[in-house]
């Protein structure tokens, strides 16, 4: 009981945050951005990732197919992973939508979009920037968009990347290349 009420203590600052947060992004909307938001959030389409996928598999003759083995494989685990955390926490979304199948915490769009970024950063590092900017503008507008609180797309966020990073690495890719000078004496 006494570990309940001490969690139940840390977690009161957060959901304060929380709703502080949200309330001014609310406040902050702009129909300008609306339409950038709802693509952003709309990147996260399965059937988008599929064919991102599909094309990096058939165009990156050198790491397409086992990056696009590792990006499947992450995403059944973050998606597992997302959706056991959904039902346990049960949390309504700051919209008021309440469904124990589809819960605020974690927010999964997060969770997918980083882990895609991370394993993307694997491959391209020198895109690092862009590919981690997408990630943050697909959180950042689920948060706009009043479908999750900040804390859901932070922790969508390192639930994806270090599942991803954990998934990349025990299926050893990208795999070690060989050597390319011959070691010197």
């Amino acid at each position: 009981m006494k570990t309940l009420v001490l969690l139940l203590s840390l977690l009161t600052p957060i959901e304060q945050a929380d709703s502080t947060l949200q309330q001014a992004m609310q406040q902050h909307r702009v129909p300008a951005l609306e339409r950038t938001m709802r693509t952003a959030s709309d990147i996260g389409k399965p059937v988008v990732v599929f064919g991102v996928l599909l094309a990096i598999a058939v165009c990156d003759v050198a790491q397409g197919v086992p990056l696009a083995r590792v990006a499947l494989v992450s995403a059944a685990v973050v998606n597992l992973a997302v959706e056991v955390i959904k039902r346990t926490t049960d949390r309504t979304r700051p919209d008021g939508e309440r469904k124990r199948s589809n819960a605020s915490f974690p927010s999964s769009h997060a969770a997918n979009a980083f882990a895609l970024a991370v394993l993307f950063c694997r491959r391209w590092p020198k895109g690092s920037i862009l590919f981690l900017g997408g990630a943050t503008l697909v959180a950042v507008s689920r948060v706009y968009l009043n479908r999750h609180f900040t804390s859901d797309v932070v922790a969508g966020a390192l639930l994806g990347a270090g599942l991803a990073l954990w998934v990349s690495r025990q299926m050893r890719w990208p795999a070690a290349s060989a050597p390319t000078a011959v070691a010197r004496k």
